[in-house]
């Protein structure tokens, strides 16, 4: 068994280590907060990630099937009218994708 002096420095070292990890993105992130760039993300990011999604939900889109092609394209619509309506990225994006989900399994199964 460890001498007890040990096994003490290992569990500070340790508490230290993780202590250390944990602060540390708050520490590192607090001057780029004030970064030109990082604000042109914070406002680009949500359209872009919109973009993508777009992209992910529609890439297989069989359009000669109107009935497979149904659910993909109403939550599409929900989406984009929701954010037009509300203007909040998350809400939209996670009401379109339960929308698409709920018509995909259940109204337009296959």
């Amino acid at each position: 068994m460890p001498d007890a002096r040990y096994l003490f420095a290992a569990v500070a070292v340790s508490a230290a280590v993780t202590w250390a990890l944990r602060a540390l993105p708050f520490t590192a992130l607090a001057p780029l907060r004030a970064s030109r760039t990082v604000q042109y993300l914070g406002a680009r990011m949500p359209a872009g990630v919109m973009v993508i999604l777009l992209v992910y939900c529609l890439r297989d889109l069989p359009l000669g099937s109107p009935a497979h092609a149904a659910a993909p394209l109403i939550a599409l619509a929900v989406t984009v009218g929701l954010h037009l309506w509300r203007r909040n990225a998350l809400l939209s994006i996670l009401t379109g994708t339960a929308v698409n989900v709920a018509l995909a399994s259940t109204v337009f199964g296959h």
